[in-house]
This record gives C-alpha cells, sequence and structure tokens, in this order.
C-alpha cells in the first residue's frame, strides 16, 4: 500500500476490503471486538470510576476514545462507566447521576460508519473518522469540538490498543510526538500499551501475506517492556503520573491510568 512515509494515510474502501484479517497495517481489524472482547477491560476496572476521579465535577464530562474502531468498546465503556446495563437507561438518565460525552475517532471512514450506524447512544458518543498523526486536520478539528462546551481539554482520554501502529507508522519520534499530544488534551489518561511481542506478529503477519514490512520496525530504539517505556515517556516527558494499573488482559495488555500533573488536586484517584 503506497502511503507517504510521515504522515498515516487513511485506507480506503477498496483497500479494506482486500485486507487479509490480522493484516490491517493501521490496527483497522474489520472484526476487532470477536477476538479481544470490551469486557477483557471492563471487567478490570472499578465501578463507579468517574465519581472517584470527578467527585466535585457538576459539568459535563468530555471523553475521548482515539482509535475506536467499529466503537463496540467505546460503547461499552460509556455503559461501564455511567453503570448503565445493556438494554436500560439512556443518556438522559444514567445511573450514577454523571453526564458523558463522549467523542471516538479512527481512521478507517468503514469502522466509522458501522459506529455510527450502530452506536445506541448517537447524542453522546459521536464517532469520527481523523487521523490523530495529521497535525492539519486534527487540532481543528477537536478544538471545534471542546468549544462546543466551552472547554480547552477533555478530561478522560482513551487510548486502547493504539501505540503500537502509532509507533510502526511513525516510528519514535512519532509515538513521542503522539504521547506528548494525548498528554496535552486530557486530565485522565487510560491507556493499554501493545507489548512488544505484539509488535513481531504484526511484522511477520505482513510478511506473510508478501506485504511490505512496516516502515520503522527495524529502526525503533524505543522497545523492550513497551508499558514500561510508554510510562517513563508519559511520566518523564509529558507531565504526568501514573494513578495506578488495573491489571492485565487475558492476553497480556496492561490497563494504566495516568494524571495529568495540571489536573485539579481535588480530584479523587482510584484504589488498586
Amino acid at each position: 500500500m503506497a502511503k507517504p512515509r510521515d504522515k498515516m494515510a487513511a485506507p480506503t474502501k477498496e483497500e479494506d476490503r482486500a485486507l487479509e484479517p490480522g493484516a490491517a497495517p493501521y490496527g483497522n481489524f474489520p472484526h476487532y471486538s470477536r477476538f479481544h472482547p470490551p469486557e477483557g477491560r471492563l471487567s478490570l476496572l472499578p465501578g463507579g470510576l468517574l465519581r472517584r476521579l470527578f467527585p466535585s465535577d457538576v459539568r459535563p464530562l468530555l471523553g475521548l476514545d482515539v482509535g475506536c474502531n467499529s466503537g463496540e468498546l467505546s460503547v461499552a465503556l460509556y455503559r461501564h462507566l455511567l453503570g448503565l446495563q445493556e438494554g436500560k437507561g439512556s443518556p438522559e438518565q444514567p445511573a450514577d447521576g454523571r453526564d458523558l460525552h463522549l467523542l471516538c475517532c479512527d481512521i478507517d471512514p468503514v469502522l466509522i460508519e458501522r459506529a455510527q450506524q450502530s452506536s445506541p447512544f448517537p447524542n453522546s458518543i459521536s464517532f469520527a473518522n481523523l487521523d490523530i498523526m495529521d497535525s492539519s486536520s486534527r487540532e481543528p478539528f477537536l478544538s471545534s469540538y471542546l468549544n462546543r462546551f466551552g472547554r480547552s481539554t477533555f478530561d478522560i482520554s482513551f487510548c486502547m490498543s493504539v501505540t503500537m501502529w502509532i509507533h510502526l507508522n511513525h516510528g519514535d519520534r512519532g509515538l513521542v510526538e503522539f504521547l506528548a499530544f494525548l498528554s496535552s488534551l486530557c486530565r485522565y489518561l487510560l491507556i493499554e500499551p501493545q507489548p512488544w511481542k505484539c509488535y513481531r506478529a504484526a511484522a511477520r503477519r505482513l510478511r506473510k501475506l508478501g506485504r511490505n514490512d512496516f516502515d520503522h520496525f527495524r529502526s525503533l530504539a524505543i522497545k523492550g517492556d513497551m508499558a514500561e517505556r510508554i510510562t517513563q515517556i508519559l511520566t518523564r516527558d509529558c507531565t504526568m503520573e501514573l494513578v495506578c494499573c488495573f491489571g492485565n488482559t487475558s492476553w497480556d495488555r496492561s490497563l494504566l491510568l495516568f494524571k495529568s500533573n495540571g489536573s485539579n488536586h481535588e480530584d479523587g484517584e482510584p484504589s488498586e
């Protein structure tokens, strides 16, 4: 697939159809939730998380989900955070009394279209086709969304199994830039980094299909324990602190919660 070396090009519908399952070069798997179901993450997150993090906030909470795929995890997160059971409750009557607006973005327009068509909460969850690494489009788009609420940052951002794809397609510099940008956007960041073994598996899948290798895979200097390396970047370079690790999923990925050092110190913190 031809693409600029320093900018992640969104796949076309034709390219999406041609991809073999498991070889999507941007993580845009067509049926991702089938092999990594949302429950694998949600079972690790404590109930009442929003009340613990934002005990004194009365305004609507704003969330950003980067790399949302077709939206199954985004919707499940929304339900879990608001205490909504499947088939019960509404965006106007969340179980914990909170008002949450969630903006979910992905590079793949086909997946976003699917998410938009199936969303049970269209008034509270927005899905948008966005290349988060394209600064010329992301900054005006995100600013426009935040301005609707009179805000400059999100309360919480989610980055679930996305960092590897940023890293493979944009290199070490791209990963650091992405983490710096994401951390500047939010008070809290819940992130699930892929371990290094996933990098090798992703590269191997492409080679088996006879496709070109990832541009940066063989030149990456940031490698090894990726949860630890990403923690170092966020705490050393991005003025965030690690609040807690909620544990590991059954597919061996850590759920890490970070807090901006600029956050309101009256905010609560969850127990580990």
